[in-house]
């Protein structure tokens, strides 16, 4: 058995900051799934949204967020992370974090806009912010004699007081397979964490790494936690496409920089959707280039920002410019293809403002959890800033309670299982279920759609727990697990809401009621 004070589950933004703000005081394992860069918060090409210049305010960051939340975002949660999104910068600022600097500014520092802010006020490194984030921190995480990192690991299952037999409401660590090896260990915590990010693989199409396997969130779920919202998945508008670009983004702040969404034939039409056009939040600009792809048999539609100089183009999107001129598309010259993905899970478990779940001794941070703050739909931007307000509210609260003493676990019990004969049961299910997925939970939704997905799910369900029962798991069938879970919530959720609110459309349900209520599931 493995002993650490804080487990941390997921090596994303809110993971890595948790364990650099306890291991000056306490002994932190970190695990993740590949290696510690392979998470979604590496793949963030916007940037950090706080409110830094002078000409902005907190009230209206505030505002901005409460407007694109459509009613559901929690007002004492906006507050609590707006207030604190400045701390953080300057937490990331002192780390090394290299922003991208502008000395005409009143901060120093060259802030971008995006769909739903009023302000510039995102804070960036060139077109690749969660990169250079990760990067920083991810060198202090391994010079760190305090941190344990383990790579290519997934955790199983969370160890509760329930599970062992005893009347107490806690989390005591977890069980861990080593995907290269296949061997199992147990590792005991006084604290546990889940950073394990989004669902975004649940579909067919997604701007997520593979990673996203809803890991975190199925396995609060089956600890019994509450989980919240998680109809609410953000569909990013502008996904590149191309048959050799495997889930990659373009950013929002090409839009904020003046990029135009555009037909074939170059005619734009966002304005026809939406007062706002091409900087509406996320969910109206995804909605109204799904109802054009659907209304003209269109396989994707352009962003255009051609006009812009070329070197205002390659020095603010050096990333997006070298992946699209690789693939062929030169976007100083010509407009890029682009289609809606699945990118971000507003819902998730149930968290107070510490970050503390419904188990004591278990956090949960990032997109793994679900805090309030983004209601019905995502502000671009605020997911890196709660991943650092949390991470920071959580480390307050494990270093300011007194440790108990560690109790001995059980053994993970592999005596009835046997090597599975065929994977491909795994492979099929995995493929089948992103695709109804993305046919009958996506963008749009109808009750009939909800309901076919839901069989489906059950049926996968019963298929996977046969599987888990009776044979050696493998990282594949942990993820798969965990996703099909995932994806039953999203559609509990989905089902339970009659009514089309922020990120939820509904064609049966197209009116908003008047009060606005968050959808929570429990046990």
């Amino acid at each position: 058995m493995l002993q650490f004070d804080t487990l941390i589950i997921g090596s994303g933004l809110a993971g890595l900051s948790l364990a650099l703000k306890l291991a000056d005081q306490q002994k932190v394992a970190v695990i993740t799934k590949k290696s510690l860069l392979e998470g979604a918060s590496a793949w963030a090409q916007g940037g950090i949204a706080a409110v830094l210049s002078a000409e902005d305010s907190l009230a209206e960051h505030i505002q901005d967020t409460l407007i694109a939340g459509a009613g559901l975002c929690d007002p004492a949660t906006t507050h609590y992370v707006v207030e604190h999104a400045k701390p953080a910068i300057e937490w990331l600022i002192a780390q090394g974090v290299p922003f991208t600097r502008d000395a005409t500014t009143d901060t120093g520092y060259h802030l971008t806009r995006e769909g739903g802010h009023s302000h510039r006020r995102i804070m960036h490194a060139a077109d690749a912010t969660g990169h250079a984030v990760q990067d920083t921190l991810a060198s202090k995480v391994l010079a760190h004699p305090n941190i344990t990192l383990l790579e290519h690991t997934i955790a199983i299952d969370l160890i509760t007081g329930h599970k062992l037999g005893y009347h107490d409401n806690r989390c005591y660590g977890a069980y861990i397979l080593n995907s290269l090896s296949g061997e199992v260990s147990t590792i005991a915590a006084h604290d546990t964490i889940l950073a394990a990010g989004g669902a975004g693989k649940v579909y067919l199409y997604t701007t997520n790494p593979d990673t996203a396997t809803g890991d975190g969130i199925a396995m609060g779920w089956r600890a019994g936690c509450r989980v919240a919202n998680m109809e609410f998945i953000q569909f990013h508008p502008t996904c590149l496409y191309h048959p050799h670009a495997k889930s990659f983004l373009i950013s929002e702040a090409v839009r904020g920089e003046g990029g135009l969404l555009k037909l074939p034939d170059g005619t734009r039409f966002m304005p026809a959707h939406d007062e706002r056009a091409e900087l509406a939040p996320r969910d109206i600009v995804a909605r109204a280039i799904d109802f054009e792809m659907k209304k003209r048999g269109l396989d994707c539609v352009y962003l255009d920002i051609s006009h812009q100089p070329a070197e205002f183009l390659q020095a603010h999107f050096p990333t997006i410019y070298a992946r699209c001129l690789a693939l062929g598309i030169d976007i100083t010259q010509q407009p890029i293809p682009v289609v809606p993905a699945a990118h971000y899970t507003c819902g998730g478990i149930m968290t107070d403002l510490a970050a503390r779940t419904d188990l004591d001794h278990l956090y949960a941070v990032g997109e793994t959890a679900h805090t309030g703050l983004h209601g019905a739909n995502r502000l671009a931007s605020n997911s890196l800033l709660e991943c650092m307000v949390f991470a920071e509210a959580a480390a307050r609260d494990i270093l300011a309670k007194p440790r108990s003493s560690f109790i001995p676990l059980p053994d993970w019990d592999e005596s009835r299982v046997t090597d599975a004969d065929e994977q491909i049961v795994i492979s099929h299910n995995w493929a089948e279920l992103r695709r109804f997925m993305w046919d009958y939970v996506g963008i749009v939704r109808t009750t009939k759609r909800l309901q076919r997905a839901q069989h489906r799910i059950r049926l996968l369900h019963e298929e996977i727990n046969e599987y888990y029962t009776n044979f050696h798991i493998t990282a594949d069938l942990l993820e798969l697990r965990n996703l099909v879970l995932s994806a039953d919530l999203i559609v509990q959720s989905a089902l339970a809401r009659h009514e089309s609110r922020g990120l939820h459309y509904s064609k049966d349900y197209p009116a908003i009621l008047d009060q606005a209520r968050p959808t929570i599931l429990k046990h």
